[in-house]
């Protein structure tokens, strides 16, 4: 037995080293480093990503974590994760790590396995994110690109398929979430989707849609052409530009398509070569700014709105006004508003109701210097009344109030920019007929002055006299 047991042992050595020299992978086996009988790899730590993420209400982001474990190495943890958050105000935290907006507001949400855990900020704003105010109807647009209205709709203005009021937001027909800009006027509305085209919807007696025929549309159609990228609209008639190029198309009546005529014009019409960047449509005037940032008008001035030095003579083509650059412009009724390049706010135009802003309640024929402060970054001009936001976030109004359209609560005419308010939060207003809208840095929008027709959205036919907050 003895004997037999060391032979057989001896017959073995070589047979093995037979199979380790002509097995597959042999030469892996021999760098690999065995395992320490007794040791395990274990989870040192975690890191949550996205980091500190900012979400709109209504949106979601999925959060991942990821682990470090004891031998260097790093995984996306899909299982065995345990997200729970510090309140459940603000938002909604899924066991797969989906993270839902709820509220305005701030959370932390935290990522656990076993003994250890990681955590990430979690900021919700509101989520709206450009505002536009017509006759007597609102359009806000969210986050995730769909668009929203409210108001009169007796001409379909407000696009969702019908001709029927509404004073709280409803979706735009088509439920769309590509929407990039929408401008709206008296009583048609114009909006460009992320892919350059334009659709329009509307009263169309003068062919301000711009789809060819005189026909009301009470939902989104598609218009002619392409890359279009920023749009106006007046109270009968519409400005667009596409591959820097204006069109023009509606009402025609005191020339404010452009055109060298005053015939209306059913489609998109080409006004001239220059290549423009930003357009602003009122009652019966336009205004355009040049990629070098000279100012054009154009159109109807019985009270001095074109800034020409006259009043009462229609301008058919765009004009050069001054020899300034500016980087805003605003169209009222029968006023305009610009910003020059050195932050300087300009008026004139019509001014019975202090809409110029001048300290005066006469029509200017040229155009003023507002305050003396060159801090301004937004305006916006309505009927009769004027909006506008600093730099510092402040918001100023001035103009008309007997709706409460300023938002100071007086319901007093003013001839100079009053501030409202004392937040410094403000970022972009709009300016309706008689009623107006603020978006603030949170992405919340605000709304004041008439309400009668639902154009505040709040649910309630009444005026705001001051800036009231639309969920």
């Amino acid at each position: 037995m003895k004997t037999s047991f060391k032979f057989t042992s001896l017959l073995l050595v070589p047979m093995l080293a037979l199979f380790a020299a002509c097995g597959g992978g042999g030469s892996d086996s021999a760098t690999t480093t065995p395992t320490t009988p007794g040791t395990s790899v274990t989870l040192k730590s975690l890191n949550v990503t996205p980091v500190n993420p900012t979400i709109a209400i209504g949106t979601s982001v999925q959060l991942v974590a990821t682990g470090t474990y004891s031998d260097g190495s790093t995984k996306a943890l899909t299982t065995g994760v345990s997200w729970t958050a510090k309140s459940s105000v603000v938002g909604v935290v899924f066991t797969s790590g989906l993270v839902t907006g709820k509220a305005v507001g701030t959370d932390t949400v935290t990522a656990t396995v076993d003994s250890v855990s990681a955590t990430t900020a979690l900021t919700v704003i509101a989520p709206w994110t450009s505002i536009a105010a017509g006759g007597d109807h609102s359009f806000a647009r969210k986050a995730d690109a769909t668009l929203y209205s409210w108001g009169s709709n007796h001409n379909g203005e407000l696009g969702d398929g019908t001709t029927t009021d509404h004073d709280v937001p409803a979706l735009v027909t088509g439920g769309v979430s590509t929407w990039k800009m929408v401008a709206t006027g008296r009583y048609h509305t114009m909006a460009i989707r992320n892919d350059g085209t334009l659709w329009a919807w509307g009263y169309n007696h003068n062919g301000q849609l711009g789809d060819g025929t005189a026909t009301d549309r009470p939902a989104p159609v598609k218009i002619a052409g392409t890359d279009y990228s920023y749009v106006a609209v007046g109270e009968a008639h519409t400005l667009a530009i596409s591959k820097g190029i204006l069109y023009a198309w509606g009402r025609n009546f005191n020339g404010q398509l452009g055109d060298n005529t005053k015939a209306d014009k059913l489609i998109p019409t080409k006004i001239g070569t220059a290549l423009y960047t930003k357009v602003a449509a009122g009652t019966i005037h336009s205004m355009a700014l040049l990629k070098d940032g000279s100012l054009f008008v154009w159109g109807g001035n019985n009270n001095g709105q074109l800034g020409n030095g006259a009043r009462n003579v229609d301008v058919l083509i765009p004009t050069q006004v001054g020899n300034s650059f500016w980087t805003a412009i605003a169209a009222g009724k029968t006023h305009s508003m610009a910003l020059r390049n050195d932050g300087s706010l300009y008026g004139w135009g019509g001014n019975a109701s202090g809409q110029v802003g001048n300290n005066g309640f006469s029509d200017v024929l040229a155009p003023v210097l507002i305050a003396s402060t060159v801090n301004w970054q937004s305006i916006s001009a309505g009927d009769l009344h004027s909006l506008a936001v600093r730099t510092d976030g402040s918001l100023w109004a001035w103009g008309a109030n007997t709706d409460g359209q300023l938002g100071d609560g007086a319901g007093l005419d003013q001839a100079v920019p009053v501030q409202i308010g004392n937040l410094n939060s403000w970022s972009v207003v709009a300016a309706g007929a008689s009623h107006s809208f603020g978006l603030q840095t949170d992405n919340s929008i605000w709304g004041w002055g008439r309400g009668t027709e639902g154009q505040l959205g709040n649910g309630k036919l009444l005026n705001q006299q001051i800036p009231t907050n639309l969920p």
